[in-house]
């Protein structure tokens, strides 16, 4: 198999970021619905929460590699044509956008907080003595623009499994597949 994207297929490295990204975004969005479901002292909210900020960040650093691995590879990538693939591109370029923008509201955040950031027990950004206001505002929407990329990754698996897989049969989940 080859590492770099062909026509016909993605590559080994577009295959293993995409199915990486797609487990660690099925945990990252495990840990919110827990988050928002179970009341505050449940210890598996709790487990699960401690680990929200570190998948998150470790997510935003693979969809800026994917994204620049995607620009590399975009000549040699499976082609998109017509309405349904003028479509698949709009809808790719809304999931990167708020695969950006959703992690980086609360990096934004974090940077301007008077509580700073740690990824994986290192720190990113200290504590401030007082907390920016105008980094801290984009933040309010952190939670709800979360939602809005879980209902368009769910419109993207829909699409790949059935329209593509069980309605066109075009063999457009294999080329990530197999």
């Amino acid at each position: 198999m080859p590492l770099q994207d062909t026509p016909s297929r993605y590559g080994l490295i577009s295959r293993a970021l995409h199915w990486g990204m797609a487990l660690l975004f099925l945990a990252q969005f495990a840990s919110a619905a827990v988050h928002w479901a179970l009341p505050r002292e449940n210890a598996l909210r709790e487990t699960l929460w401690s680990y929200h900020v570190d998948l998150g960040i470790t997510l935003f650093v693979l969809v800026l590699l994917r994204g620049i691995w995607g620009l590399i590879n975009l000549q040699r990538r499976p082609a998109h044509s017509g309405a349904l693939g003028a479509a698949a591109q709009a809808g790719h370029a809304a999931l990167y956008a708020l695969m950006i923008v959703v992690p980086g509201t609360r990096i934004l955040a974090a940077a301007g907080s008077d509580r700073g950031l740690s990824y994986l027990g290192m720190t990113v950004f200290a504590p401030r003595e007082a907390e920016i206001a105008w980094m801290q505002a984009p933040s309010e929407w952190h939670g709800e623009l979360g939602w809005i990329l879980a209902l368009i990754i769910l419109g993207h698996i829909a699409m790949a499994v059935g329209w593509h897989h069980l309605i066109q049969r075009d063999g457009q989940l294999q080329r990530m597949t197999s």
